[in-house]
């Protein structure tokens, strides 16, 4: 198929950007790894695409008083490859492989992943896990919000029309600090029939993807001490929808599975 007609726009400034997101109708491209495919299909049909690849400021990772920073266009290939990334977040590092293959991860964005807020999607349940915050901006300035707060159901976040997110910011990793990622798909680059982003500093938090219509944060599992406590606790936390070819009582068992191989990494000494 073939999409729908709509105008195109390319702004070269986040103030332009912000003027034409008001439009009814404007839906914004970043990398266009989701949305392309959705506009072949015709499962949407914006008026106005506002194609946002053109503001550099929106590009980059950085690091700095223990904050790492990383702007909504930097393609999940850059992430990848980042040393810093590797230093500071390697919870990102370990997911980001996950992520499709080579072609997708090259043009795939960030914020474009944050933004769409797939429930399979491993951006925002690290970020949920890192407790992260969403930079967000408009016409009438920006806003920070949390990642636990920002996605808010199945495909929605808290974004306001005209606002686009602009970065996503964190605490570097401390050295006592681990963290570890883990996902089950049927085969690599597939959609996970569920998956783990788990951090353990102050606080262990652990959250999953493909568990629910928004990253599920298993806060009971996270607050036990044992692992066979959390273990048994985690039917309270979650309840994974089933799909094509697994039932919810499957995607809770590999759950565990999941749990019980994060635990062991995350209590295992540096």
């Amino acid at each position: 198929m073939k999409a729908p007609s709509f105008a195109y726009s390319k702004p070269q400034s986040l103030a332009e950007a912000f003027e034409l997101a008001t439009h009814p109708g404007a839906k914004i491209l970043a990398g266009g790894q989701s949305l392309i495919p959705s506009l072949n299909m015709r499962l949407s049909a914006p008026e106005v695409l506002v194609d946002i690849t053109g503001i550099g400021s929106l590009r980059g990772i950085s690091v700095e008083q223990g904050v790492v920073r990383i702007g909504a266009l930097t393609t999940h290939a850059q992430i990848e490859r980042s040393p810093e990334i590797a230093r500071h977040a390697p919870l990102l590092a370990q997911a980001v492989a996950h992520i499709a293959h080579p072609a997708i991860r090259n043009r795939g964005t960030l914020g474009g992943s944050i933004a769409l807020a797939d429930p399979a999607a491993e951006y925002p349940a690290c970020l949920v896990a890192l407790g992260a915050t969403i930079v967000v901006a408009g016409k009438d300035g920006e806003r920070l919000v949390p990642a636990e707060d920002f996605f808010k159901g199945l495909f929605e976040v808290d974004l306001r029309p005209g606002e686009l997110v602009v970065a996503a910011e964190f605490h570097a990793l401390l050295k006592e600090e681990r963290s570890v990622f883990l996902e089950l798909a049927r085969r690599h680059g597939d959609y996970a029939i569920i998956g783990l982003a788990a951090h353990r500093g102050a606080e262990t938090r652990f959250v999953y993807l493909g568990a629910g219509a928004t990253p599920v944060f298993a806060r009971r599992a996270s607050e036990a001490r044992t692992l066979d406590a959390a273990i048994s606790v985690l039917h309270e936390d979650i309840d994974p929808p089933a799909d094509l070819y697994n039932s919810s009582a499957t995607k809770l068992h590999l759950a565990k599975v999941l749990l019980t191989r994060a635990w062991n990494t995350l209590t295992t000494s540096h």
